[in-house]
């Protein structure tokens, strides 16, 4: 049985890494005040400090939380073998996560833009391992001819590129939609497009 008060820590630690990861998004790392990540997680700045001595600190750690989500995103590439399974899996993971947390796919973005300069050190590694491991799984796909002949991150850039545009452009998606979000129905068939697209790009029906 889980101890009580680990769970209330566990619980705090949540509500303040997706508070700061929405307003680090919003106003950028400068911009951004303790206080603001307080009032948005509805608890008092001295929990925050007792979570998080700075700033800086807090802001690494919703980095590291979104490296471990993405690196659960990508787990596909380890269960699964068959090509078509895997993308599509990994497709929508991408997708639902630029739909339910938009200000990390945002936040993300900003920093990577800026050239991580907070995070160069511990971003460069995670981040060229994982790739290079999905790199190495659509190689060994080519060269089983499983697939059309693709150059392995090409492959990536476009996927995140696609799935990501959701998040980092949800405005622009709005507005192009009527001023609405998109409806589960709309969500689905861009999902669907986006899936076959790539398939069918490397030879594969979805």
């Amino acid at each position: 049985m889980t101890n009580p008060k680990v769970k209330i820590r566990r619980k705090n630690v949540e509500k303040i890494l997706l508070a700061a990861e929405k307003i680090f998004a919003e106003q950028g790392y400068a911009g951004t005040k303790m206080a603001d990540i307080a009032l948005h997680a509805e608890l008092p700045r001295s929990n925050l400090h007792y979570y998080f001595t700075t700033k800086e600190d807090l802001y690494r750690e919703v980095l590291v939380n979104l490296l471990g989500t993405w690196d659960l995103e990508g787990d596909c590439f380890v269960q699964f073998d068959d090509p078509r399974v895997v993308l599509t899996s990994y497709v929508m993971k991408k997708m639902t996560h630029s739909r339910l947390r938009p200000h990390g796919s945002k936040l993300w973005a900003n920093e990577i833009m800026r050239g991580a300069p907070l995070f160069q050190d511990m971003l460069e590694e995670h981040m060229s391992k994982g790739a290079k491991f999905m790199e190495e799984k659509i190689r060994q796909w080519v060269e089983e001819k499983r697939i059309n002949p693709v150059e392995p991150s090409a492959l990536l850039y476009m996927i995140w590129a696609s799935t990501q545009h959701y998040a980092d452009f949800d405005y622009q998606v709005n507005v192009l939609n009527g001023h609405q979000p998109l409806s589960d129905q709309q969500f689905d068939q861009a999902v669907q497009t986006i899936t076959t697209v790539i398939l069918r790009g490397i030879g594969l029906e979805p």
